[in-house]
């Protein structure tokens, strides 16, 4: 393994390689697709937590208790695409890296086997860092340390490499006073928020979906979110983790033609390191100590409402418990898209007001299909994404180790 300093660079050795950024405080890590102008080609090119996937690059989350990453698969980049800049920002607002030394290893994505390390010196008031880049030359994929600091945080960085950042509206001037007044202390100006693509087809606004929030993030202070493929929604209102009892709901629709099918919804929970700790489904209704519950199983899909529904205390899962994927599964072996439609919803259990939805659109000729993800995160909050995959498993067995993967 090579300790890099800045400006060197090493030849890669494999074509899927992973950048995690670790500190001792908690790191926003996006990743931004380069043209040989050293521009972004749209919004589209910058990858973050909101927007987790692109063409051959992707963000991965640590789950609260690993670093994040951004997955390059070199070979899977789009013709144009000569460099992937990774950056690095505390996740606090107004946080520097005073005293922050952060730590970034450039990894083998499928073994996990470090090819080198980077840590950047000398920082101060800088709030966000371009870490490391991968960067074509004479045909050969290579990896740069760089560290390059920013004092104008995130949106800095997006602005020189031609993402949107928009800025926000300036304060309308309140009239002038009667009497001279001693000139008050100037407000800090507020933080430019970086505004994510919007996605290709919209979910309908009844009731309106939350607005994202300054920091990029959606939260549930205006209502009910309509989640689309990809998106995650941090489980905050007004201001603080949702701890309380939840339920995972999950329906479908008989398939066409009359015909019953019996799919079965389960969760699977796993540890910091993505290590299974047990799955909740029909054959196990409770696990981590009743924390996670399965309400049965649905053998038809006939019935108005959820068809099995998941109830999940997140104020009772235990610590070792990081991340939980719901899954659904085709147990008859009957395909998705002969169903007529699969959705997944958050329900708060104490009042059944609707939190969040994702209503899958488009379905694969497969048996199995990863719905959603809960993540917590080092402040104690879960976010939820929407994920939307499918894979070919018929039981809840099959599913463990690709959901590990969506982590």
């Amino acid at each position: 393994m090579t300790a890099m300093t800045p400006g060197s660079n090493i030849p890669l050795s494999v074509a899927r390689v992973a950048v995690d950024v670790a500190a001792p405080v908690r790191l926003d890590v996006s990743g931004l697709l380069l043209t040989a102008d050293g521009k972004v080609r749209s919004d589209d090119d910058f990858i973050f937590y909101n927007q987790p996937s692109g063409p051959g690059v992707t963000y991965r989350s640590g789950g609260g208790s690993s670093p994040d990453a951004i997955v390059v698969d070199t070979a899977a980049l789009p013709p144009g695409i000569e460099k992937i800049v990774v950056t690095a920002s505390p996740d606090a607002e107004g946080q520097t890296f005073q005293g922050v030394e952060p730590t970034a290893t450039v990894r083998n994505a499928d073994d996990g086997t470090a090819l080198a390390t980077f840590t950047p010196p000398r920082l101060g008031s800088e709030t966000a860092l371009v870490v490391i880049e991968i960067y074509l030359r004479n045909g050969a994929w290579k990896a740069r340390a760089v560290g390059q600091g920013y004092a104008n945080g995130l949106a800095g960085i997006a602005t020189d490499f031609g993402v949107t950042v928009e800025e926000p509206a300036a304060p309308v001037p309140a009239a002038a006073p009667a009497a001279p007044a001693a000139p008050a202390a100037p407000a800090a100006p507020a933080a430019p928020r970086i505004t994510p693509p919007a996605p290709a087809s919209a979910a309908p606004p009844a009731p309106p979906a939350a607005a994202p929030a300054a920091s990029g993030k959606i939260n549930l202070d205006k209502g009910r979110v309509n989640l689309q493929k990809n998106q995650t929604v941090s489980l905050v209102k007004g201001g603080a983790p949702l701890l309380s009892q939840v339920k995972m709901g999950l329906g479908w629709e008989p398939a066409f033609r009359g015909k019953d099918i019996d799919l079965d919804a389960s969760v699977i929970a796993y540890g910091p390191n993505r290590n299974h700790l047990d799955s909740c489904y029909f054959g196990k209704l409770a696990i981590l100590n009743g924390s996670i519950k399965h309400s049965g199983d649905n053998l038809t899909g006939e019935g108005a409402g959820d068809d099995e529904v998941i109830v999940v205390d997140l104020g009772r899962i235990p610590a070792e418990a990081t991340g939980l994927v719901f899954t659904v599964n085709s147990f008859t072996g009957q395909k998705f898209n002969e169903v007529a439609k699969a959705y997944c919803r958050l329900i708060d259990a104490a009042t059944g007001e609707e939190l969040v939805r994702f209503d899958l659109t488009g379905a694969e000729p497969q048996t199995g299909v990863m719905m959603a993800k809960l993540i917590k995160q080092f402040s104690g909050e879960w976010e939820m994404t929407a994920i939307g995959e499918f894979v070919k498993s018929r039981t809840v067995r099959g599913m463990v180790k690709p959901a590990s993967k969506a982590l």
